[in-house]
C-alpha cells in the first residue's frame, strides 16, 4: 500500500481516489475548502491554500507520502523540484507539473524546443503588450491567462475595442498571483480533440481512442468517444503527444488537446492528469477508464493495452445560482429511467453559476452524435437547487 498526497479534490480527484481505493491505496485529499468531492472518499483530508509553499511543505513533512499527485493547476509547483531532491515522487514529474501549470512554459517547450505545430502566439503583462500581441497574431485571436483551468478567463478578440475587455477578463480569471496572458492566433479548425496519453515507467506509451468535445465559456459541455477522424491526423496527434510527454517525463495519464483542420494537426494544451473531457470514459467506453489508467500508471502497475469497447458520450449538469446550502437535485428519476445511460453526481457542497455539479453518460452502438443528443437531453432533465 502506498500513501498518496492528492493536491486538489474535485470531481476528477474523486474518481482517481476511487480507482486507487480499489487497488488498496491510502489517500490524503487536499483542497482549499472542506468537504470537497475527493475528501468524501479518501482516508484523510487537509484544507490549505496550495499556493502557500510553506503550507505545502508542512503537509509533505507531516505525511511523508510515497506519491504526490497534483489534480489542479493552482499549486506552488516550483516546490516540487525540492520534493524530488528529497526523494519524494511527484506525479508525473516536477517538471511536468511546473511546466503545465503555466501556459508559457509548455507552449515554449512545444513550439520552440520540440518544434511541434502550434498556433502563432505572443505574451503580454500589460495592455500595451497585449495590443502588440494582437497585431502580431491578427484578428480574430484568443486571449487566455497563463495560469487558469476549465477555460476561466478566456475570450476571443474580434475587434480592437475588445482588447481592454479581454485583458480584464483574463486577469480576473487567472489563478494564483501571475498577471500575464497568452494571445494566440485563431485556428479555423474543423474540430478539436483530447488525446488521452498514458506514459509508463516500464512500458510503452499508450493512447486512448480520441475524444471529441464542445466548449462554451472555455469549459467543456459535451464529450464523445471515439471522435471520427482521419488516420493521418490521428497519427500526427499521437506523434506530438508522445514527443511532449517524453520531454516532460514521468508516468501517468495526460490530457493532450489538439485542433484538427483538413490539412494539419495543431498542438493546443496539455494537462498531466485526468482530463474533464475524459469523463466520457466513465460510460465504459474503454477496458479501463481514465482514472483507472492514471492509478495503474502512477502505481507502476502494467497496462497491456487500451481498447474501445463501445461508443459513449457525456454532458455536464451545471448550477444556475450561487448557494452555500447543500445542493439538491431533481429530475433524476426521468434521467435514470433511460436505458444505456447513467448519472454521476460529484458531491460539491455549494453552487455558483455554471459550476459543474454532475455529468450524464450514454453508451452503446449508436453513432456518437446520437449519443451526445441523448446525454444532453438527460442533462437538461436534471435541475440543481
Amino acid at each position: 500500500m502506498k500513501k498518496i498526497l492528492l493536491l486538489g479534490s474535485g470531481e476528477l480527484g474523486k474518481e482517481f481516489v476511487i480507482a486507487c481505493q480499489r487497488l488498496g491505496q491510502y489517500i490524503i485529499a487536499v483542497d482549499s475548502y472542506e468537504n470537497a468531492p475527493a475528501m468524501q472518499v479518501a482516508q484523510a483530508f487537509e484544507v490549505i491554500d496550495m499556493l502557500d509553499g510553506n503550507a505545502l511543505d508542512s503537509l509533505v513533512e507531516k505525511y511523508q507520502p510515497d506519491l504526490i499527485v497534483p489534480e489542479i493547476e493552482a499549486i506552488r509547483t516550483e516546490r516540487f523540484y525540492d520534493y524530488e531532491k528529497q526523494g519524494f515522487t511527484v506525479v508525473p514529474s516536477a517538471k511536468a507539473a511546473n511546466f503545465t501549470m503555466n501556459r508559457k512554459s509548455i507552449r515554449d517547450l512545444a513550439a520552440k524546443e520540440l518544434r511541434v505545430n502550434t498556433a502563432p502566439y505572443s505574451y503580454a503583462t500589460n495592455l500595451d503588450e497585449l495590443t502588440k500581441g494582437v497585431d502580431k497574431c491578427g484578428y480574430p485571436c484568443v486571449v487566455k491567462p497563463l495560469m487558469s483551468s476549465s477555460g476561466k478567463g478566456q475570450s476571443v478578440i474580434k475587434l480592437e475595442s475588445d482588447i481592454q475587455k479581454a485583458w480584464d477578463h483574463a486577469i480576473a480569471g487567472s489563478r494564483g498571483d501571475l498577471q500575464e496572458v497568452i494571445v494566440e492566433g485563431f485556428i479555423d479548425f474543423d474540430y478539436e480533440i483530447t488525446l488521452l496519453t498514458v506514459t509508463q515507467n516500464n512500458g510503452p506509451t499508450l493512447f486512448c481512442p480520441p475524444i471529441g468535445h464542445r466548449q462554451e465559456r472555455g469549459d467543456y459541455q459535451e464529450s464523445w468517444q471515439p471522435m471520427p477522424m482521419s488516420q493521418q491526423r490521428l497519427e500526427e496527434a499521437k506523434e506530438m503527444a508522445e514527443k511532449v510527454t517524453q520531454a516532460l517525463g514521468g508516468a501517468g495519464i495526460w490530457g493532450v488537446e489538439f485542433f484538427i483542420t483538413k490539412d494539419a494537426t495543431y498542438f493546443s494544451e496539455l494537462s498531466p492528469r485526468p482530463h474533464d473531457t475524459g469523463m466520457v470514459t466513465l460510460a465504459g467506453t474503454q477496458n479501463f477508464n481514465e482514472f483507472e489508467l492514471h492509478a495503474r500508471s502512477v502505481l507502476g502497475l502494467p497496462i497491456s493495452e487500451i481498447k474501445l469497447l463501445k461508443n459513449g458520450a457525456s454532458a455536464v449538469v451545471l448550477a444556475k445560482d450561487e448557494s452555500k446550502s447543500t445542493p439538491q437535485f431533481s429530475g433524476l428519476n426521468k434521467a435514470m429511467i433511460v436505458k444505456d445511460a447513467d448519472v454521476r453526481i460529484f458531491g460539491k457542497p455549494s453552487t455558483r453559476p455554471y459550476r459543474r455539479m454532475a455529468v450524464t453518460l450514454t453508451y452503446g452502438d449508436e453513432e456518437v452524435g446520437s449519443l451526445v443528443k441523448k446525454a444532453k437531453k438527460l442533462a437538461d432533465e436534471i435541475k440543481v437547487n
